[in-house]
């Protein structure tokens, strides 16, 4: 049985998990309520309509006409024409000229959002839970932990914890000191996503998972890695980063009691 630790890090008593914990594991629901979940949030993009499109080019082939731009000796492709310069019978309009528009440019009427049902979506929330107390998932994502049962529950008066250096002492006292410095690690990502606004990557550390919003929220924020929400917020996308469950949650007594 897990034990619930103090803010001394130190084991005051033994608690029962609910039965949430012991639901099967689902890593295709989890993974398709993950993606629904970053596509709804997703900015629709996409070009003017117009673009490349705004000219006087135009192509017009009728043979034996005074005007036909057929017979030229060039490119049947939209031209402009009647002007005397630079710009007579230069191509525009077409995908391969210079201003021309695009071939197959993004649109700004597609949908990015995804649907999932309501079970999929709760049955997801509930696999990623029951996967925090599973100790293989939890290592293969790579948590750094000692021998504490899965998850870690703490007590309630961790909740009225108000500055970061303290969360901060308080992890360390329940051995997580080195699951913290793996998360301080900032690396520079390989690849084009260095030009495109994401040049570093950086680690998911512990979930701390409050009964109500307090100031041990606000507190934990700051911390590499660590992210806080209070137990009604609770959803697949932070129980399951990057679609694999297993990640080292903290949850107060009080808050896993909710989950009853």
């Amino acid at each position: 049985m897990p034990k619930v630790y103090d803010l001394e890090g130190k084991e005051v008593e033994e608690v029962k998990l609910p039965k949430v914990f012991s639901y099967a594991y689902r890593p295709d629901i989890i993974k398709k309520a993950v993606l629904a979940s970053q596509a709804n949030r997703r900015q629709p993009y996409g070009l003017d309509p117009l673009a490349g499109k705004r000219t006087s080019a135009h192509y017009h082939g009728k043979r034996k006409y005074r005007w036909t731009m057929m017979n030229k000796e060039m490119a049947r492709i939209s031209r402009i024409h009647g002007k005397v310069g630079y710009l007579n019978f230069v191509a525009r309009f077409v995908p391969q000229a210079t201003k021309g528009r695009r071939a197959h440019g993004p649109k700004a009427e597609k949908i990015w959002s995804q649907k999932i049902n309501d079970k999929e979506r709760k049955t997801a929330i509930k696999s990623a839970l029951a996967a925090t107390a599973n100790m293989e998932l939890v290592k293969n994502r790579g948590h750094k932990i000692q021998n504490q049962m899965l998850p870690i529950i703490i007590v309630d008066s961790a909740e009225d914890i108000k500055k970061t250096k303290d969360v901060r002492n308080f992890l360390e006292k329940i051995g997580l000191k080195s699951e913290l410095e793996r998360c301080a690690i900032k690396k520079v990502r390989a690849g084009k996503g260095k030009m495109r606004g994401r040049k570093y990557t950086k680690k998911k550390g512990p979930l701390i998972v409050t009964s109500k919003n307090c100031s041990l929220l606000k507190a934990a924020r700051n911390i590499a890695g660590v992210d806080a929400v209070a137990v009604n917020n609770v959803n697949s996308e932070l129980l399951a980063p990057g679609t694999h469950a297993g990640r080292l949650l903290i949850i107060t007594k009080s808050a896993l009691n909710k989950l009853e």
